[in-house]
């Protein structure tokens, strides 16, 4: 897959701005604060329809202005296509997107038409932090390559959403006990498909990132993951999960909460054998993240038989030069989108564009 254009209308803090990227490598350079990283937001958000940085759609709007646009045109092996974002708070539908010229009507129908991996200094919350943070690293993955997960993925949220609600008027009202069993084979349904996804993108994750990281780190670290779930494997894993469920609901009529589900699945991260969360140093849990970004890069490949693009936000500087000069042979092999503060990190790579980013503007 190949970017083609890129073009913004009062979006985050550019007026007016049209890329044309080059088909290797195209750079954004300049000091800190200058609208660099919005370049790689409009990006992600033709990927996944959402930011990566906010969930709050009208902070990407220009201030002072009512309304944004990001345009974006790719080739593909089936053909061109174009993909058209629109951000209005004047409307009561704030956000639009069209494919082509035809208006669609869930978001989902976004996904497959741009896709793509984005690494950023912020992405070592992936290891260091909580289970949540990993469900999401998932979550994004398959959501691009898997409409069909995005879906169930919403269904699943939905579903949850309304079992918690129905604990909390179980408690004024006991009457209404029954109708837990509705929503319990709901969630045990949707959350099976869910989680067997999950585990399918762990054991390719797991396989790519464990041969990214032993060339990293010269074979002297070992990266491992592990799938954990209370969802099983199996012909009868929805059964299971419904037992599951049901045996724990004295426990969630107490708490008024699901203690039981997909919401409470992790991916645990590991370096010779001990969680990296807990024991790997800064290097290593960064090395961790690079790693796992590489195999999501060979993950997308596989599953749409086609390279992603890949976006670099000012992650260069953050490397070490071996690492550095590892991730600049799959920069070479995948169009790229790098940001940085000086081209000096970029020693060694094929450059091609080079826009030069002053307060949303941009100079070639």
């Amino acid at each position: 897959m190949r970017v083609k254009s890129l073009s913004l209308k009062n979006f985050r803090n550019y007026e007016q701005a049209t890329i044309m990227p080059d088909a290797g490598v195209t750079v954004f350079v300049g000091p800190n604060a200058q609208g660099k990283t919005n370049i790689l937001e409009a990006l992600h958000l033709c990927c996944l329809g959402r930011s990566h940085r906010t969930a709050r759609d009208e902070e990407l709007i220009r201030w002072g202005a009512p309304s944004a646009r990001v345009q974006i045109q790719t080739t593909q092996q089936d053909g061109t296509h174009e993909v058209t974002i629109l951000l209005d708070k004047t409307q009561k539908k704030k956000k639009l997107v069209r494919i082509g010229a035809r208006p669609a009507e869930r978001i989902g129908e976004l996904l497959g038409h741009v896709c793509g991996v984005l690494f950023s200094p912020e992405d070592l919350s992936i290891v260091k932090d909580g289970p949540a943070e990993r469900r999401r690293f998932l979550d994004m993955q398959l959501s691009q390559l898997r409409p069909q997960y995005f879906y169930a993925l919403q269904r699943a949220v939905r579903t949850l959403n309304q079992r918690n609600t129905l604990l909390k008027e179980i408690a004024k009202n006991p009457s209404l006990l029954p109708t837990l069993d509705m929503w319990d084979e709901q969630l045990a349904i949707v959350g099976t498909e869910i989680a067997r996804n999950r585990r399918e993108a762990i054991a390719m994750l797991g396989e790519e990132a464990k041969k990214a990281h032993a060339s990293l780190t010269g074979g002297r670290e070992e990266l491992r993951l592990w799938y954990v779930s209370q969802t099983a494997d199996g012909a009868d894993a929805a059964d299971q999960l419904l037992a599951r469920l049901r045996a724990a609901r004295s426990e969630d009529l107490r708490r008024m909460t699901t203690t039981v589900g997909i919401h409470r699945d992790d991916m645990d991260v590991t370096i010779n054998g001990k969680e990296a969360r807990t024991y790997a140093s800064q290097g290593q849990q960064r090395s961790a993240v690079l790693s796992l970004k590489l195999a999501q890069l060979e993950m997308a490949a596989r599953e749409t038989g086609e390279a992603p693009i890949l976006m670099l936000d000012d992650v260069m500087s953050e490397l070490d030069p071996s690492r550095r000069r590892q991730l600049i042979e799959r920069i070479d092999r995948v169009q790229t989108f790098v940001t940085c503060t000086d081209l000096s990190d970029l020693a060694g790579a094929k450059q091609g564009a080079v826009y030069h980013v002053e307060n949303g503007i941009l100079s070639v």
